[in-house]
């Protein structure tokens, strides 16, 4: 039986309730995540992603619906929500500007720290926190400062991390960072989320961020949910996609470019590996003919 990591229900939340400036950011929100799964959101600007994924470890308290964590409501009788935080890592959007230690070792300690780990226990998952993400040991006596735009952003994922949460969420975490920077964080939070199979929920603009590494993507639109299914069945809504705004893959539009021009490679091409794999069957095909 599938085991949920994740559920809403009827989620919804507001800004300045009772004032002339009352809005509303999450509206009537129902999704759930499966254990170990990796889920994409996207939505534009002003969508209510970053709100809906401050709800998931009890950062923001909700105007109503319920929010359930591995089988509890994280505002249930009795549940501590300093738990739920050391069990949900939330990583925001320009993660390096939480750092704040004098050495990299003190900033990826802190959080196991607060949970009241022995030393010993601490520097193990400091260690163990630090080869995952691609900080080196040569880096743990440095000032963070001192480090690249990247390198610091793999540090405060590995701060995250050291508290070795079983669901982790990312709030663009590779926004700003130039290509190669981008590659590197996104390719140790993949590479980590397959070694320990936890749950992982990325929410990004990019849509190939979002199609190379999420099982189900979640499309959020006006605060409510614009539809939520499989990579594969999201993004044959191309059309419907871009109507609320949002931009889709550059080798999607390729390929709707190609089939206007009367080579079909198909309407679920959102990956080049796909789109090869698609161009090499219709050579093959047309090579068949003559």
């Amino acid at each position: 039986m599938t085991t949920k990591s994740i559920e809403t229900l009827n989620l919804s939340y507001k800004y300045s309730v009772g004032t002339p400036f009352e809005v509303t950011a999450v509206d009537n929100v129902n999704f759930d995540v499966n254990e170990g799964e990796f889920v994409g959101i996207i939505g534009h600007t002003g969508s209510g992603k970053s709100t809906l994924m401050q709800h998931l470890n009890g950062l923001l308290k909700q105007t109503c619906g319920e929010v359930w964590i591995n089988g509890r409501n994280i505002r249930g009788k009795g549940v501590n929500i300093r738990d739920v935080r050391f069990e949900v890592g939330l990583v925001f959007q320009y993660s390096e500007h939480q750092l704040f230690e004098e050495t990299v070792f003190k900033d990826i300690a802190f959080g196991p720290r607060n949970m009241g780990l022995r030393d010993v226990q601490i520097k193990e998952r400091v260690l163990r926190a630090a080869a995952s993400m691609g900080v080196h040991d040569s880096w743990l006596q440095r000032s963070p400062f001192d480090l690249s735009g990247g390198q610091k952003r793999r540090v405060a994922l590995a701060g995250v991390i050291a508290m070795e949460p079983g669901i982790l969420i990312l709030d663009e975490p590779a926004a700003g960072l130039d290509p190669r920077g981008r590659d590197k964080v996104l390719g140790f939070i993949n590479e980590y989320h397959k070694s320990k199979r936890l749950t992982v929920i990325l929410v990004s603009h990019s849509m190939e961020d979002i199609v190379k590494y999420a099982d189900r993507v979640l499309v959020m639109n006006k605060g409510g949910v614009f539809c939520y299914d499989t990579t594969d069945k999201v993004f044959a809504r191309t059309g419907e996609i871009t109507e609320i705004g949002l931009g889709v893959p550059q080798i999607t539009r390729l390929s709707e470019r190609l089939r206007d021009m009367g080579v079909d490679l198909g309407c679920d091409v959102y990956t080049v590996e796909r789109a090869a794999e698609r161009i090499l069957e219709v050579m093959g095909k047309s090579s068949e003919s003559v």
